[in-house]
């Protein structure tokens, strides 16, 4: 067989050809990441899923972001000033910035974003909006927020949805439709998505930071079961998982090919008492003596160690005992049966208990409910786990169609972020409907003042009165378990555990 000898401007050609195809391959780069859930709308305005917060952060880039340490620093605001009496706040935008569709984030956008939070119904940003009064445009990138009163968590609220802009012109045209197809202007934009399957983003050429941006295109693939999960992280069809399982740790430091990274958690896991919607107006509704012997008949350092291999944080309140705003007076109580049960007796209710308890599909939100199961039934309750689709459980909630609802909050990085929405009257994620008039006012004046140690005794006091009602038994606070392949790089573990794609590469 005789070989043709090349020209050498075929050769070049053929050359040039190979070169392309070479950085063709190299620039569509795909990082495909494993969630723990499906999320629910791609609406930040409408959103509450922890799951979903994780996608926006791809999507939907906001005022303020937070560090590895909680500072809060500069995204698509450049930087802020409170007037004297903290009931102002001017905002300085960043210039240049386009959203996904190519329509400009300037000042009007900016204010028609924030209001779109604080009025569209069935927004979850009200209550965390709900101190401003009104928004103006001081200049083409200048923005000024108007509050009723003072409002210390409100610059923590624009580090998460409640600062994410989102187009005028595609929310307009779009109305509540809009999450089918958001439009905002983060690092990538939305290409599709597939509900219980995938959720497709590819790089938004016209991004103000894209010379940190370095991946293609992103896929969120929701695959509930965490075994199956880490099988698809090992095989190399997914590039990063979020939450392992604690008892995967051992597995996933033992292969050289998977990197793992830890954070502690600043949110809580806990069991929410359907106090005022509850229909069926069983005894966990109508008497804070049930409640509180369901709690003391859970010890937290067992479901630790038998779920979660000793990882995680038993805890009692809304922020972790490490956190500044713990509240030292009241510590973890001890497991005590025979107290549980006197609670009972004491209430005059009937044993066995009988509970409705809503626990989200998935391996440990399972476990932890059949340990509980298990500890409550000596103390005299009959708990009958009910295993439900995860953006189902928000819509049961919501409904009131539950009685306990196992789930977890990933956290603010203000307490009032981690109490105000799930225990003030009327909050949007109440969805117990617990109501304590003094404890409304402690929570509001929680958010008068930026004094620490003011802000501290406050909550001290609110701690003792949601301690007795017992609204949320809270349980334990997580560690952020995130795993991925040795071939990604520039990952950085952050305490909200949201995965920041921004300067992440797959080599």
């Amino acid at each position: 067989m005789k070989f043709r000898r090349l020209t050498m401007a075929a050769a070049a050609a053929l050359l040039s050809v190979l070169f392309f195809l070479a950085a063709n391959a190299q620039a569509q780069t795909t990082l495909r990441i494993g969630l723990a859930e499906d999320p629910d709308i791609l609406d930040p305005t409408l959103a509450r899923t922890y799951v979903g917060r994780i996608v926006f952060s791809a999507l939907c880039d906001k005022l303020f972001d937070i560090d590895e340490k909680l500072n809060i620093v500069p995204q698509l605001a450049l930087g802020y000033d409170s007037s004297a009496d903290g009931k102002e706040m001017t905002i300085k935008l960043r210039p240049n910035v386009k959203f996904h569709d190519g329509e400009p984030l300037d000042a009007e956008a900016a204010k028609y974003s924030i209001e779109r939070h604080m009025t569209m119904p069935g927004s979850f940003r009200k209550s965390e909006l709900a101190s401003v009064d009104h928004v103006e445009v001081l200049d083409p990138l200048t923005i000024k927020l108007v509050l009723k009163t003072r409002y210390a968590p409100l610059i923590a609220q624009l580090t998460d949805r409640a600062g994410m802009m989102v187009s005028p012109k595609a929310a307009k045209a779009a109305g509540d439709k809009f999450g089918l197809h958001p439009v905002c202007a983060g690092p990538y934009k939305f290409v599709e998505r597939v509900q219980q399957d995938r959720i497709v983003f590819e790089k938004f050429a016209d991004y103000w930071n894209k010379d940190n941006v370095f991946v293609d295109k992103i896929v969120y693939l929701p695959i509930v079961d965490s075994t199956v999960r880490l099988a698809n992280l090992k095989s190399g069809s997914l590039d990063l998982i979020e939450r392992l399982l604690a008892t995967d740790i051992k597995d996933v430091r033992a292969d050289a090919n998977l990197v793992l990274s830890t954070a502690p958690d600043i949110g809580y896991y806990g069991l929410t008492i359907n106090i005022g919607n509850d229909k069926s107006k069983g005894p966990l509704s109508q008497s804070e003596k049930v409640r509180q012997a369901l709690d003391l008949s859970i010890d937290r350092e067992a479901i630790n160690q038998v779920v979660f291999n000793g990882e995680f944080t038993p805890g009692n309140q809304w922020v972790s005992p490490t956190h500044p705003y713990y509240q030292k007076a009241f510590p973890l109580r001890p497991r005590d049966v025979e107290k549980a049960k006197a609670l009972l007796k004491e209430a005059g209710v009937k044993t066995p208990v009988s509970v409705d308890y809503m626990v989200p599909k998935g391996t440990e939100y399972e476990a932890v409910a059949q340990v509980v199961q298990a500890m409550a039934a000596e103390a005299g309750f009959d708990i009958k786990i009910r295993v439900v689709e995860f953006a189902t459980t928000f819509k049961e909630a919501q409904s009131g169609n539950f009685q306990v609802f196992q789930i977890n909050w990933s956290g603010r990085i203000d307490p009032d972020g981690n109490s105000y929405i799930f225990l003030h009257s009327g909050a949007p994620q109440n969805d117990g409907g617990y109501s304590n008039p003094e404890a409304d006012r402690l929570m509001e004046d929680g958010r008068l003042t930026s004094d620490p140690a003011q802000r501290k005794a406050i909550y001290e006091k609110m701690t003792g009165i949601i301690l007795n009602d017992e609204p949320i038994i809270y349980i334990f606070h997580r560690t952020l378990l995130i795993a991925h392949t040795s071939k990604l790089e520039g990952y950085r573990p952050m305490p909200d555990g949201l995965v920041r794609v921004v300067g992440l590469k797959l080599k």
